[in-house]
């Protein structure tokens, strides 16, 4: 094993390559809570998003000689991510999502806590694809491009996909909050 510390991304894309577990942990680590957050928008459920980033660990370091040599390793990762929930998402295609019962509107202090369960609402009613737009494009502050490339389309249609979700998101809002 190699001291990965001085290693720049090329670097240690190569000693992970070369079996160094380190190297590959200082690639994917970082990016275990924003891969999990993107599976739990496609699956909504965190133990199945749990098991779709392990999941996406293992075919990532298996694959890592895919990896193009002048890629990044986060659009690549988070790509084989999203590819895994979806692949999980169409193989559970019969069963249903359970959404808790939602609190009656009121005047109480909790009125905000309501806002936010019908925001999480309205959301959920969007397609996975365009959750997954939204959320890489402003939870994670990815550039379009970035976006395009990990829900494998461009960075036109990512753009596109991302102001159809707001416009949709946003009219169900309006019908939602009084």
């Amino acid at each position: 094993m190699v001291n990965t510390a001085s290693f720049g991304e090329a670097g240690l894309i190569q000693a992970a390559r070369s079996g160094d577990e380190a190297a590959f942990d200082s690639l994917v680590g970082p990016l275990i809570g924003p891969a999990f957050k993107l599976a739990v928008v496609f699956l909504r459920d965190p133990a199945e998003a749990e098991d779709a980033v392990q999941e996406a660990c293992l075919k990532a370091w298996k694959n890592l000689h895919q990896l193009r040599p002048e890629a990044s390793v986060r659009p690549w990762f988070l790509s084989i991510v999203a590819n895994h929930a979806r692949s999980l998402r169409r193989a559970r295609w019969w069963s249903v999502i359970r959404m808790a019962s939602m609190p009656e509107r009121g005047d109480s202090p909790g009125d905000r806590l309501d806002s936010n369960l019908d925001l999480d609402r309205e959301l959920a009613k969007l397609a996975p694809t365009d959750r997954a737009a939204l959320f890489l494009s402003f939870y994670l502050d990815l550039p379009l491009s970035e976006v395009g490339r990990i829900l494998k389309i461009s960075p036109q249609a990512a753009k596109s996909r991302v102001h159809r979700a707001v416009v949709k998101l946003r009219l169900s809002m309006v019908e939602v909050v009084p």
